[in-house]
């Protein structure tokens, strides 16, 4: 005769255990919710002050940019402003002009906030601008690394700024925080200062938001931020020369000079029947100064090294930069005199060996 099977007892869960984690998970949705809320009436606290009737443009505002602490302030570009064509200029020819001072570190900027905001490009950068190296790990991925080491760039850029007057507009807490404006100051100071051979946009500025946290409310204010000047002021901060002693304490005796130097040119010239009546205007294009200096060292300049016929302002920096080279090859010094300078100012500051 065969036992009836033995069931084993069904192990049921404590009703209270149940009540319990039903009644858990309903707070944590309602936690959840409230922070939910508080997140969105924040967002919404932010959105309205931006949008008030004074500040008829708007804002996109990340949620962390509305988390501020009391008196606590960020900034933010207007949307405006970077559709100005100048803005979007600047950021490309300063996203060229460090792809070609890193070309042979194999480093390739896209996005200036991030690619920036760590130290490790700017370390590269400076390293290579002013030839020296600096004592920083390479690499860094925490953030406490990467700020030690955006403090020891910054302040070896603040060592060859200040004593030129700099006025220093950005710190490592900006940098970090990927602050467009701040990085594009320090950009903009560092291809001065290194004298970078591109021409950057005249008179770009921006309209910058400021928000501000007082007694629990968000303020907000506009400013325009200057970024660029005109190319004499910002590329003007040469070591000075005996020509700048001329124009300070002799300058009756300008017109002799210049009288000297087109006679002394047009010698050459001549002989490929070129005459120079104005040293201003005539040079500017680096074609004439091209061509005498082949004059002057005897030699044939192949027409595919320069444009005869220069139209852009890259071509005639082209001709000026490649003139430049021909002196250097013929044993002078190079000039003190940038080619982007001559070509923006129509002038043409002759060389001096002094």
């Amino acid at each position: 005769m065969s036992s009836a099977p033995i069931r084993s007892p069904t192990l049921r869960p404590h009703r209270m255990k149940k009540d319990e984690s039903f009644l858990g998970k309903i707070g944590g949705t309602l936690a959840r919710k409230k922070k939910a809320k508080e997140v969105s009436d924040l967002q919404e606290e932010g959105k309205n002050a931006i949008n008030a009737p004074m500040n008829p443009s708007t804002v996109d505002m990340h949620p962390e940019d509305t988390f501020l602490e009391e008196n606590e302030e960020r900034t933010m570009i207007d949307p405006n402003s970077k559709e100005d064509p100048k803005f979007k200029e600047l950021i490309k020819v300063l996203i060229d002009w460090i792809n070609d001072v890193l070309v042979e570190e194999r480093i390739i900027v896209k996005h200036l906030e991030e690619d920036l905001y760590d130290g490790q490009v700017l370390q590269k950068l400076l390293e290579k601008l002013a030839d020296r190296k600096l004592n920083v790990a390479e690499v860094t991925q925490s953030e406490i690394g990467q700020k030690q080491k955006l403090q020891t760039v910054l302040e070896a850029v603040h060592d060859l700024l200040r004593p030129h007057g700099w006025t220093i507009k950005w710190n490592v807490d900006s940098i970090h925080g990927k602050n467009l404006i701040s990085i594009l100051h320090l950009l903009v100071a560092l291809a001065m200062h290194f004298q970078a051979p591109t021409r950057l946009p005249e008179h770009v500025s921006v309209q910058v938001v400021v928000v501000r946290k007082r007694e629990g409310l968000l303020q907000t204010t506009h400013v325009t931020e200057e970024l660029t000047t005109t190319t004499e002021m910002m590329m003007g901060r040469f070591e000075r020369d005996a020509f700048d002693t001329l124009f300070d304490h002799a300058p009756d005796k300008l017109s002799v000079v210049k009288k000297s130097l087109i006679t002394f040119v047009n010698k050459h010239l001549n002989k490929l029947n070129l005459e120079v009546t104005e040293l201003e205007t005539q040079f500017a294009d680096g074609v004439y100064l091209v061509l005498l200096m082949g004059l002057l060292e005897d030699y044939f300049v192949p027409l595919h090294n320069f444009y005869l016929t220069p139209e852009s302002f890259d071509q005639k920096v082209h001709n000026v930069s490649f003139a430049f080279e021909l002196m250097q090859d013929g044993g002078l010094k190079k000039p003190k005199a940038r080619p982007e300078g001559m070509v923006v100012t129509c002038g043409f500051k002759p060389y001096i060996n002094t």
